[in-house]
């Protein structure tokens, strides 16, 4: 049997909320490759936009004068003004892992939901008299890939949670160094 077959098989055997289950996880696998590869993108742009204007302010650059998120503060700046740069720019570098943590933590129980519907219809056709191992076990074998796919779905959110999040920490380890400089330089240290 070609995997086309098998694939089309199981789709004709499957219940309505079988199929519901996968197409939802599928959505799920989807976004969570879409919010890795947007946030991953453009962290590192930031990350190097950052890094060159700490690099700058190191070397007695204004805070004006670099392509810092800290630009926003304007010219008179104070540590007030700067940690709220900083609180928008850690809730900016942080965006996408909501998303990233509700799909890691809820595709397992969408696939285990999928699987406990499709194991109530194999009892359900057992209480008419189809009973044997030839009508259990192919039933139960379907209804464990909703819960695989489950699984498959939330280990890939998980770890582009945790790669999303190491970005992050980078840029505002980077974004904290910038304030240091700029607050040192002008209490005249």
């Amino acid at each position: 049997m070609s995997f086309t077959e098998v694939f089309l098989n199981y789709f004709q055997n499957s219940s309505v909320i079988t199929i519901i289950v996968l197409f939802w996880l599928s959505v799920y696998f989807l976004i969570s490759f879409t919010v890795l590869f947007s946030r991953i993108v453009g962290l590192n742009n930031w990350r190097k936009r950052e890094k060159s204007a700490l690099e700058a302010i190191v070397m007695g650059a204004t805070i004006e004068a670099t392509n810092s998120c800290l630009n926003k503060v304007g010219g008179e700046y104070s540590k007030a003004k700067l940690d709220v740069c900083y609180s928008l720019a850690e809730y900016n570098a942080t965006s996408g892992l909501t998303i990233l943590s509700i799909i890691a933590s809820t595709s397992p129980f969408i696939g285990l939901f999928g699987t406990v519907i499709s194991i109530l219809q194999t009892f359900a056709v057992l209480g008419d008299g189809a009973n044997g191992l030839n009508i259990i076990a192919p039933a139960i074998s379907e209804a464990l890939v909703a819960t695989g796919c489950g699984i498959f779905v939330a280990i890939p959110a998980y770890s582009f949670n945790l790669l999303i999040k190491r970005k992050a920490y980078e840029i505002l380890g980077i974004i904290k160094r910038e304030i240091d400089i700029l607050l040192n330089a002008k209490e005249g240290r």
